[in-house]
């Protein structure tokens, strides 16, 4: 009975504290602009487009990932470098914020928090092996704009987010693709030193955001295969499954930025055109990462492949026309964690996000996608030609295309629910066209059908199995 009572009052006055701030936001609103309202009308100078729409939730959360990045990937870099330990690969360094982007105490109130895994691991895989400078990675990941990807999140339901300058991915990840990264973190770590010009999905960080009452939200950041100053004319994503792998070409015919699938290759007589040269260097690195994805018992991921023809160059736009802007404000933050923070502070902020919106690229006097290669690849074979791989003749001699090449989708094991998929699945197809199949059977498979499409490879076997679809 007493309990009852003191959690109705409690509640009574939570409502009432929330009542409060929301009473707080409305004048605000109808208030003379503030510092934050000039810098609103700054930006719309800036970014002149079209409109998305009020009360965005994924600007929210960009802003809290950006902040907890800012804060996370500073002070690991602040502190010397150092050799790794065991339990680098398994550390998690935890923060709390208030809106205002004030590092609070642990028992404060706080309107989101930020978990850092494995941060002094993905300092290593940036600054030794993947070759970033630490201010440009953090200029690029927290600076004012984020581009975003137009349209809705894939089948996953994923979000995609690119860096001002295109260079880096911002993607949502499920929990248990989070905890498959953190098992696998030490294996993918020494593939990395071991391959310096792997094909695999570069991760640069992974980290968490986590709202007051809500979800916990997962991310991680990789490279961006895709170029920022070549427009990519065709994309394919290739398994090496022939089951339910064509995106209609009717939609494609309208569709600038459709993705392939390997029965549309096959149809439309695609070929990898690489000389001897490129060809034997590509196919060993694919046999490398193929072998070592079935030693972590890895399946489902695919060849995605981009193409630049050089003759139609960028006229086409396609980044422009599918890309949209967020422009999430960064206050300096207190250098110390305080127990709360100024309200009016935290209210002007919510305020400001609540009115932000995104806008489309393209528009006179709009942020300008760059035009040049930001060079940071050249000392990776398959990113050294304009960041891609260039296409050669028979004597090696550069072709008008460039292909950019990856591995992605690396985080999804062979487990009990992918069996049942293939159980079931294979009741109705061949069980070895499918997608679905043991990590071992689908690596031999996806090197098997990446050899046929290059130059003089043997494609009648899976053409034969493509015509009987």
């Amino acid at each position: 009975m007493w309990a009852e009572q003191i959690r109705r009052e409690r509640n009574s006055k939570r409502a009432k504290a929330q009542q409060e701030v929301e009473d707080a936001l409305t004048r605000a609103q109808s208030v003379a602009k503030g510092s934050i309202g000039t810098i609103r009308d700054d930006d719309e100078r800036v970014l002149i487009g079209n409109l998305i729409g009020e009360d965005h939730v994924n600007y929210v959360l960009m802003y809290n990932m950006l902040t907890g990045i800012r804060i996370g990937v500073s002070r690991c870099q602040a502190k010397m470098k150092r050799p790794l330990t065991d339990e680098d690969y398994t550390a998690r360094h935890k923060f709390s914020f208030d809106i205002v982007g004030n590092e609070l105490t642990p028992s404060a109130r706080y309107d989101f928090k930020f978990k850092d895994y494995a941060p002094w691991v993905f300092r290593e895989l940036r600054e030794e092996h993947f070759h970033l400078d630490p201010a440009d990675y953090l200029l690029s990941l927290t600076a004012k704009y984020i581009l975003s990807e137009l349209g809705s999140p894939g089948k996953s339901g994923s979000f995609f987010y690119f860096s001002r300058d295109y260079r880096f991915i911002i993607k949502t990840i499920h929990h248990n693709e989070h905890t498959f990264l953190r098992s696998i973190l030490k294996q993918y770590h020494q593939h990395i030193k071991d391959n310096p010009h792997t094909l695999l999905s570069r991760f640069y960080g992974l980290h968490r955001v986590k709202l007051p009452h809500g979800r916990k939200i997962h991310f991680v950041i990789m490279n961006n295969l895709f170029p920022p100053h070549r427009d990519i004319h065709e994309t394919y994503d290739l398994k090496g499954s022939t089951v339910g792998r064509l995106y209609p070409e009717e939609k494609a015919a309208t569709n600038p930025r459709a993705v392939m699938k390997d029965n549309n290759w096959l149809r439309r007589n695609k070929t990898l055109e690489l000389g001897p040269e490129k060809q034997a260097l590509l196919t060993e690195q694919i046999r490398r990462d193929m072998e070592f994805l079935k030693s972590v018992n890895v399946m489902d991921y695919s060849l995605l492949i981009g193409i630049h023809h050089m003759q139609r160059g960028n006229r086409d736009n396609v980044r422009g026309q599918t890309l949209k802007v967020f422009s999430p404000d960064m206050p300096p933050m207190r250098r110390k964690p305080t127990q709360k923070a100024n309200p009016s502070d935290a209210i002007a902020m919510r305020r400001a996000m609540r009115a932000s919106d995104p806008k489309k690229l393209g528009a006179a006097n709009s942020l300008k996608l760059p035009e040049e290669d930001s060079g940071d690849t050249q000392q990776f074979i398959f990113y050294q030609d304009e960041s891609g791989f260039r296409a050669t003749d028979e004597v090696n001699e550069p072709l008008d295309t460039i292909y950019y090449l990856g591995i992605i989708d690396i985080l999804t094991p062979y487990t009990l629910v992918k069996k049942a998929e293939h159980f079931w699945k294979g009741l109705s197809a061949d069980r070895h066209k499918i997608s679905p199949v043991p990590a071992a059977e689908y690596g031999s498979r996806f090197f098997k059908f990446m050899q046929s499409i290059m130059r003089g490879g043997n494609r009648e076997e899976f053409l034969d199995k493509e015509k009987q679809e």
